[in-house]
């Protein structure tokens, strides 16, 4: 009886290890492989939260104090990240091709430190399929694909908002957009970036994962709009 035990334990043991691997070699056949996802995530950060983190951690580097200390900065785009399904890819292409410097100017209204934008070519540019200014282009684009509610725009005093309730004022003056397709994420009690799942023609889609990574608290600071 112990050894049909053990030979019961043994198969199942077996079988699970044949299905993680089977789950793993499906994503695995296009891990990494540029221009190789499902849909992206445009990620906006509430810029005041970073600022707070940052001063917080004692981190005041160029990068820091180009975002956080001169023009005062609302939603700031974090990044536009290809995904999986199941997952995401990153550094796709090692060493990443260069980044022209003109390109990374470019952007510095929207992603106002060159960090940042350096950063997010080569962890997740490289992606996308896409050359540098093609890349960029597409980010752009995303970012004025989506209105940013007017209350959020120049936020005089610190906010305590419901997440869900973030969501409600970009769904509100976003036509297309449902909760399926934007999650709201947080750091400590503040309030960190909003994401938005978009399809490869930047159309809003409904992303699963992505909701589910969200912020669970019931509230959330979204501290005001300053320069730092």
């Amino acid at each position: 009886m112990v050894q049909a035990f053990r030979s019961v334990v043994s198969l199942g043991i077996f079988l699970l290890i044949a299905l993680v691997g089977s789950n793993a070699s499906a994503q695995d056949r296009r891990q990494n492989a540029p221009g190789e996802f499902d849909f992206y995530v445009l990620s906006l950060s509430w810029s005041p939260s970073f600022c707070e983190a940052a001063q917080e951690r004692g981190n005041s580097g160029r990068n820091q104090q180009m975002q956080c200390g001169g023009r005062p900065y609302a939603f700031v785009v974090h990044g536009l990240w290809p995904q999986y399904d199941r997952g995401f890819p990153n550094y796709c292409e090692r060493p990443a091709p260069r980044l022209p410097r003109n390109i990374m100017t470019s952007m510095l209204d929207l992603m106002p430190a060159p960090g940042l934008i350096f950063n997010e070519w080569d962890k997740h540019g490289t992606c996308s399929g896409l050359g540098p200014r093609a890349y960029f282009e597409t980010t752009r684009k995303a970012r004025a694909g989506v209105k940013i509610p007017d209350e959020f725009i120049d936020l005089q005093q610190a906010k305590t908002i419901a997440p869900e309730a973030v969501e409600e004022a970009f769904i509100k003056v976003n036509p297309g957009l449902s909760h399926s397709a934007i999650a709201i994420t947080c750091e400590r009690n503040r309030l960190q970036e909003v994401r938005i799942c978009m399809s490869k023609d930047l159309q809003f889609r409904a992303c699963e994962e992505t909701d589910r990574r969200a912020c669970r608290r019931d509230k959330v600071v979204m501290p005001p709009v300053r320069g730092g």
